[in-house]
């Protein structure tokens, strides 16, 4: 029974490796300036607990072979200084993960470049879809009023655009997210009525939307193409429908999208 037990943890752990250097089942390729941080964050993470969970592997199977038959086994009450060491050394690794995490995030919350040079977009959450709006031409948002919010009448009146209000005249609403490539973006994430979650794999980006306040988010993307939007926050029964899409184009495509929305909005 204790061979067997000793088999099954060598093919557990050996498998649990494979799985990881193999990289199956791994994160979609990069696609941010900012990400690459937060991927060195993962890798150290799994290094670190991965370099554990093997010891403790080693040390059970060693224990399990060494005493594999009963009459051999001593009892315990335990070593008072190992007992302290490991708590050192685990409390050690955890405040040095957080101090590295906390550091990393300090970086991607701030600002990388002027706030003239960036991308400005309001992103609006609600039951069960994401709204992306943007200042048009004036650089301003224009006003919103929530009274009169009633997604059946078109992308603006789902946010709730104070169409009287001259600033938002030029005010662009789409049901897409379309940003330029190699230039900061910034999110100013909002949500109508309960707790939603903007995530972007590919950007690394995961960012909560929470009601009555402006959260801001920024990214870099540095790939074109085609990407998912999720909300990863449980907001309802109609939460696994809740996505939208994000397109990363050059800068002339986004200049002519822009001018197109715009004659659009008009």
């Amino acid at each position: 029974m204790a061979r067997a037990l000793l088999v099954a943890l060598v093919l557990l752990t050996c498998g649990t490796l494979y799985l990881f250097i193999a990289k199956i089942w791994w994160m979609p390729a990069l696609a941010s300036t900012s990400g690459a941080a937060i991927d060195r964050e993962f890798s150290a993470t799994l290094l670190i607990l991965g370099t554990v969970f093997v010891v403790a592997q080693i040390g059970l199977g060693f224990f399990v072979w060494k005493y594999r038959r009963s009459n051999t086994a001593t009892y315990s009450t335990g070593h008072r200084g190992a007992e302290y060491a490991w708590t050192a050394i685990t409390a050690i690794i955890f405040v040095a993960m957080s101090l590295a995490g906390e550091r990393t995030w300090a970086e991607l919350r701030g600002a990388h470049s002027p706030l003239e040079q960036e991308v400005q977009v309001e992103v609006t959450g609600t039951q069960f879809a994401w709204y992306f709006r943007y200042p048009g031409l004036d650089g301003k948002f224009g006003k919103t009023i929530p009274a009169t919010v009633d997604a059946s009448l078109g992308s603006a009146a789902a946010i709730g655009l104070d169409t009287n209000d001259p600033a938002a005249k030029d005010d662009v609403v789409t049901a897409a997210l379309v940003v330029p490539a190699d230039r900061e973006v910034r999110l100013h994430l909002h949500a109508q009525d309960v707790i939603h979650s903007f995530f972007v794999p590919e950007l690394r980006l995961k960012q909560d939307v929470v009601p009555g306040l402006n959260v801001e988010a920024h990214f870099q993307a540095t790939r074109l193409g085609e990407y998912e939007i999720v909300c990863a926050e449980l907001c309802g029964l109609g939460h696994y429908r809740m996505h939208g899409t994000l397109r990363v184009v050059s800068e002339d495509d986004f200049s002519k999208w822009l001018r197109q929305q715009e004659g659009a909005a008009r």
